[in-house]
């Protein structure tokens, strides 16, 4: 069976060019584009500081129909005035111009430096040469996935094939990030972007209501350094050419599963490939009081630079977690919890264990860490995914501008 990719769902294309925003010559215009209008939904950054292109996005899903988006990497267009908003809606206008089609029928997305202008000739040459290749094969996914990657390392898709009634769908995604990244996703009111597709049939409002619960335990719970950068945006397309409805509660069941699978696989990459990262670190935090507090709590022991660079170190520095679970002001009691590092109990309701520490270190060396937090405190868990913390990390950061 062939490998599955984003342009395994019937209906849609992609293309991928350099168009010579970016010094190193890799791609950094992409389209994607459904042949039909398709349904679609999208969250985008919370931040207060967000990018022209989320502004049009935004404007433009309101009404839950896409033909496609068009992205650009190389340029976050992001605080850059009435003009990045011109430049966000030429983008459109452009992409939709070349397949006859009205230009709010696509989002933009941009992704890089932020504060400057996009080369606006480049990038209108750009979405030409795209949509003279754009092409359904694998070779097409993989030069859309590409347009989008700015300091990432490795590409990241994933792709299931599920059932609703006898029928076999599939649901795709590509993702980009590697560093600001701690999304924030809401429905609207290096940067994180991913794209979705599916055959299925599906309405616009099952869609959002799916994909901001998606996005909650997936991109909402992966960081590598707590940064909601400007420009976050996931975006999903509905071709509906299977001709196959998701409409049953069975159904709708079965296709939330297909896309919190999509969206997890996609998160955890994301993780994997954080500048400068050396290993995963996945924080699990188990019987807490509420959700919000199984939540904030593994989120602050991911975010926690101490435990991030005690991972990188092999360093079974248990007292970093802890500490990291107990300042966020949630109820928390240290006498009632057990915490395990790699399998291993290392503390013990409100005592530390006595365990093998070259042994734990030695685990530690593994291409996964696992945090794993016990509140006895409830019933609600949370699962959060992030990186190590290494020197290579603060060399990316401290030479990206210049």
């Amino acid at each position: 069976m062939a490998e599955l990719h984003l342009l395994s769902p019937r209906g849609f294309k992609a293309a991928g060019v350099y168009a010579g925003i970016k010094a190193k010559q890799v791609n950094d215009v992409g389209l994607l584009v459904c042949d039909t209008m398709a349904s679609a939904a999208a969250v985008f950054t919370t931040n207060k500081v967000f990018a022209a292109p989320v502004k049009i996005g935004k404007s433009h899903i309101a009404r839950g129909k896409l033909r496609g988006v068009v992205v650009n990497s190389g340029n976050a267009n992001a605080c850059t005035g009435k003009k990045g908003e011109q430049d966000a809606i030429a983008m459109c206008q452009l992409a939709a111009d070349k397949i006859g089609t009205d230009p709010h029928a696509f989002l933009p997305s941009s992704t890089g430096i932020i504060g400057h202008h996009l080369p606006m000739d480049k990038v209108s040459s750009g979405i030409v040469a795209a949509h003279a290749q754009l092409g359904d094969s694998h070779e097409h996914a993989l030069a859309f996935g590409d347009a989008i990657m700015t300091t990432d390392v490795r590409r990241k898709s994933a792709a299931v094939e599920f059932k609703v009634g006898r029928q076999k769908l599939v649901l795709a995604g590509v993702a980009k990030g590697s560093g600001m990244i701690g999304p924030r996703l809401a429905l609207p009111h290096a940067t994180m972007l991913a794209y979705l597709t599916t055959d299925a049939q599906v309405s616009p409002a099952i869609l959002r209501k799916l994909l901001q619960q998606a996005a909650d335990v997936s991109f909402n719970n992966v960081t590598v350094d707590d940064q909601a950068s400007t420009n976050d945006t996931c975006c999903i397309l509905a071709s509906g050419a299977s001709g196959v409805k998701v409409a049953s509660e069975r159904d709708v069941k079965s296709f939330a599963r297909a896309l919190v699978e999509v969206c997890q696989s996609l998160a955890y990459q994301i993780a994997a490939d954080g500048e400068g990262a050396t290993k995963v670190i996945e924080v699990i935090v188990r019987n807490a009081s509420s959700e919000a507090a199984a939540r904030a709590m593994a989120r602050s022991i991911a975010n926690s630079p101490l435990v991030k660079c005690a991972a990188n170190g092999n360093d079974p520095n248990w007292g970093r977690v802890l500490c990291a679970a107990g300042m966020v002001g949630v109820p928390f009691d240290p006498q009632k919890a057990t915490l395990k590092l790699q399998g291993t109990i290392v503390f013990d309701k409100g005592t530390p264990t006595r365990f093998a520490a070259d042994a734990v270190s030695q685990d530690m060396r593994a291409e996964k860490v696992t945090i794993d937090l016990n509140c006895r405190l409830g019933k609600a868990t949370s699962t959060c995914w992030t990186c190590d913390l290494s020197k290579e990390y603060v060399t990316i950061n401290a030479d990206y501008h210049t």
